[in-house]
């Protein structure tokens, strides 16, 4: 081969390499050097998602829910030791529940008038690029349902993950982004940054190519959300209480409070946090609780614990968020049982920090009081109107009744433990973004689509 042909022959092999689909500049698997490169590469792909039928959509629901599965285990272990929050055994039961019971496209319901005038079809459709911010404390459960809600939804998703979860969030993100495109061929519907931070956050929240805010986080992050001028579907903090009046079954219920309150170290924005109990039954309460593993701290201990586990300034000591009770207790320097508890219990009044405020840790107190009235007057305290969640324990329907109207919360869970709210162990869908601050309550599919409204007249009324 003389030089001319070498030549020729480099010209052509270059003029094919140019020509050839080359991935978005400094993006691999979703995942992107900078913000506007990740979110312009997000647009494009929903751009071409817009084009592909339903099928497509399920498709891809479809990959997700059978090859995220076999790696729900490792994704658990290995969100608890990176966050240092929370474990592994009720993470993966979470992360299930995301992966299995989210709704896909069928959550997208249809629906028709017709009459004299024709017909009138109403249909979800999608806004465009979504900016999801997934907290610390559900790095990956929300990450999944998120995935899961917004694609079904048509959507392509940006997600700004906490970063104390990084390691973990773009593992999961890219695996996500790679099943997407094997089912229909599109890069980038699932995007991300490398290195996750509270700057990329804000300039997530304010580019042009943002069409909706996703914010699963703290009270902050929300109110940053609300002031971008997008419109928000926000999740914020909780603070549920669970009242315990006379005529629960007071078994059944210590086993639901403590299985509730210890689940994932409490770190779910659903659990109880405080339990208000008619005073008549109170001592039973907690004898049955302490069967079911919970240790109860007693006197000056509780004030001990309680200079732990709370800053002076009464909120919950960061440090000790989603740590495991042997670990408050060494922390507090108190007495560590041969055997582990599930929970630790203190009875405080009413008005005691550990009540008010949200602590995010297996460290449940309880107040007594006089009867049902005043139990639920200093339950619309606690709760503080965030409108989150609350959890009630009675065989009286008109009181279970009265409490859900008076508290209006967005999950109301009755003789069960917090979490049958999101579908575990209880009916209904799961969900991990409960969009409380903006009204939407449990968020679904449809939640992440426009209505529409599209009218054909004088036809299709055959009545």
């Amino acid at each position: 081969m003389n030089n001319s042909e070498l030549e020729t022959l480099i010209r052509n092999i270059l003029t094919e390499q140019l020509a050839a689909p080359q991935p978005a500049a400094g993006g691999q698997n979703g995942i992107f050097t900078s913000v506007d490169l990740a979110i312009n590469a997000a647009w494009k792909a929903f751009v071409r998602f817009q084009q592909c039928p339903l099928k497509t959509r399920h498709a891809i629901i479809d990959a997700i829910r059978s090859d995220i599965a076999p790696h729900l285990a490792d994704l658990s272990r290995e969100g608890a030791d990176e966050t240092g929050m929370g474990n592994q055994e009720d993470k993966l039961l979470k992360n299930r529940a995301a992966l299995e019971n989210t709704p896909g496209v069928e959550d997208l319901i249809t629906t028709a008038l017709t009459g004299d005038e024709g017909m009138v079809l109403f249909e979800y459709s999608p806004f465009g690029v979504i900016g999801s911010v997934a907290p610390s404390t559900n790095p990956t459960e929300t990450i999944i349902n998120n995935s899961i809600s917004m694609l079904a939804a048509g959507n392509a998703v940006y997600f700004s993950p906490h970063p104390g979860a990084k390691n973990v969030s773009l593992k999961l993100i890219a695996m996500i982004e790679e099943i997407a495109f094997k089912c229909c061929g599109i890069r980038n519907l699932v995007v991300t940054v490398a290195e996750p931070t509270f700057e990329a956050t804000r300039q997530m929240m304010a580019h042009d190519k943002i069409a909706l805010l996703a914010i699963t986080g703290g009270p902050g992050i929300v109110m940053m959300g609300m002031k971008s001028g997008k419109k928000v579907i926000g999740a914020g903090a909780g603070n549920p209480p669970c009242l315990v009046d006379e005529t629960a079954e007071l078994v059944k219920a210590a086993q639901d409070i403590v299985s509730g309150a210890s689940f994932d170290y409490n770190l779910p924005c659903i659990a109880e946090k405080s339990v208000i109990v008619v005073d008549c039954v109170a001592d039973r309460l907690i004898e049955q609780m302490q069967l079911f593993d919970a240790l109860l701290i007693k006197g000056d201990d509780v004030n001990t614990l309680r200079r732990v586990c709370l800053t002076p300034e009464g909120h919950a000591n960061k440090s000790l968020v989603g740590k495991s009770p042997m670990a408050l207790l060494q922390a507090a320097g108190l007495p560590v049982p041969a055997k582990a508890p599930r929970l630790l219990i203190v009875e405080v009044p009413g008005d005691d920090a550990l009540v008010t405020s949200e602590q995010l840790m297996p460290l449940l107190p309880i107040v007594r009081v006089a009867d049902f009235d005043a139990a639920l007057e200093l339950a619309l305290q606690v709760e503080g109107g965030l409108h989150h969640t609350a959890i009630m324990h009675s065989q009286n329907v008109s009181r279970l009744n009265l409490a859900a109207r008076r508290l209006q919360t967005s999950i109301f869970v009755k003789n069960g433990p917090s979490y049958a709210g999101i579908g575990v162990g209880g009916e209904g869908f799961t969900t991990f973004t409960i969009a409380t601050p903006t009204g939407e309550g449990t968020t679904s599919a449809r939640t992440f689509a426009r209505s529409r409204r599209c009218v054909l007249t004088n036809g299709f009324s055959i009545r």
